[in-house]
């Protein structure tokens, strides 16, 4: 197998598993418990939240722990409104972001939140100065995500930053594709809150974080019993917990040469495609991109055929985000970034990952080769 959809998920690092084995069966106390045991699991618990908030240079008691990325996404968007519930609500945020956030804004509207969609341009970026123009009194909340998990493509958070904190509104950014892949600090992205997950760093599924400034008020979707900090009811999830925090010390120690060998093998790939297929799209090319991810329109060819076919020679690529699968809309990222529905149908997503190898890549290139002339040529036959 050629796996090339490591923005779907990753596989759990043997490092990361031999950590959480002992917490399944051995030291499997509840946290929340008084005797020694559970004791020592809570002193465990705490020193993940430690490892998280290193890897953000957060502070470990701004760290809650979640079920999932998309959960975190939740607990900030609706928990900064529940605070104003009655009241006026505005949310800023944008058409490009995860469904965890899109999804959440249209059902927070129909609660009566104001939501704007701001527009992105033809890379996908968000023009700061938009943000500015939709600023009203009544503006809460503005969530724009860190790295877009369809395209790769850097949003200018250090500046929406500025401009959230100069007029007191709170910032949130889902930065689930961006950590562990560039560097990421709180304080100099100048967020209130933000969003990670496990399983795009080589960790459990299951598990999620939300960074919350000290300070940032929000009111908790959960409820139940105290524990993280009465934000986030439930026992946690100590397994997944410790691992979470495994994959978190391995990935910030090993960002740089991840960046590099993932950025060479991606630029190759892309470069070789634009001069081996021809008539293609790099979506985002102009832009700030993690490296590891490139989506590319084949002209004239159906996408999902393509993953047939890619599929058929044991080749993992994508459509786009893994949450959208089974959709027959086109990609809603690429619609907004001024792509006809046509051309979004004809668009994958290749993410490498630190297994990725050269001969992966010369071997998926081979295949596009022959499979987009295949397809083009049944194409132009029916035309």
């Amino acid at each position: 197998m050629v796996y090339l959809d490591y923005n779907a998920t990753t596989p759990v690092l043997p490092e990361v598993f031999e950590a959480m084995r002992p917490f399944f069966c051995e030291r499997f106390g509840n946290a929340s418990s008084f005797y020694a045991p559970a004791r020592d699991v809570r002193v465990i618990l705490e020193n993940a939240r430690r490892a998280i908030a290193s890897a953000m240079a957060a502070s470990a008691e701004e760290i809650i722990f979640t079920a999932s990325g998309t959960e975190a996404d939740n607990l900030a968007l609706r928990g900064v409104s529940r605070i104003f519930q009655g009241k006026a609500c505005h949310i800023i945020t944008s058409p490009v972001e995860h469904h965890a956030v899109l999804k959440t804004c249209d059902d927070l509207r129909v609660q009566g939140v104001k939501v704007t969609r701001l527009p992105v341009d033809s890379q996908g970026r968000v023009d700061p100065e938009d943000v500015v123009k939709s600023i009203t009194p009544d503006t809460v909340l503005i969530s724009i995500m860190y790295a877009n998990n369809e395209t790769g493509v850097i949003q200018p958070i250090e500046a929406i930053g500025r401009i959230a904190r100069n007029e007191g509104i709170l910032f949130h950014t889902d930065a689930v594709q961006a950590f562990g892949k560039i560097p990421l600090n709180v304080h100099d992205l100048g967020v209130d809150l933000l969003t990670v997950s496990a399983h795009k760093i080589y960790g459990p599924k299951g598990i999620g974080a939300l960074y919350i400034r000290s300070g940032a008020k929000l009111s908790p979707f959960i409820t139940g019993g105290e524990q993280e900090h009465g934000r986030r009811a439930g026992t946690e999830n100590i397994p997944a917990i410790v691992g979470f925090a495994k994959a978190a010390e391995i990935a910030t120690a090993s960002l740089e040469t991840n960046k590099e060998h993932t950025g060479s093998l991606r630029d190759y790939f892309e470069s070789q495609i634009e001069g081996r297929i021809g008539n293609i799209g790099i979506n985002g090319a102009a832009a700030d991109r993690v490296p590891n991810t490139t989506s590319i329109t084949f002209d004239a060819v159906d996408g999902e055929s393509i993953l047939l076919h890619l599929d058929l020679r044991g080749i993992c690529a994508s459509s786009g985000s893994a949450c959208a699968t089974g959709s027959s809309e086109p990609s809603h990222v690429l619609c907004s970034m001024g792509l006809s529905k046509m051309q979004a149908q004809a668009t994958l997503r290749f993410s490498l990952g630190r297994g990725t190898t050269k001969e992966e890549i010369d071997l998926t290139i081979k295949a596009l080769e022959e499979i987009i002339e295949k397809l083009r040529g049944i194409s132009s036959i029916q035309s």
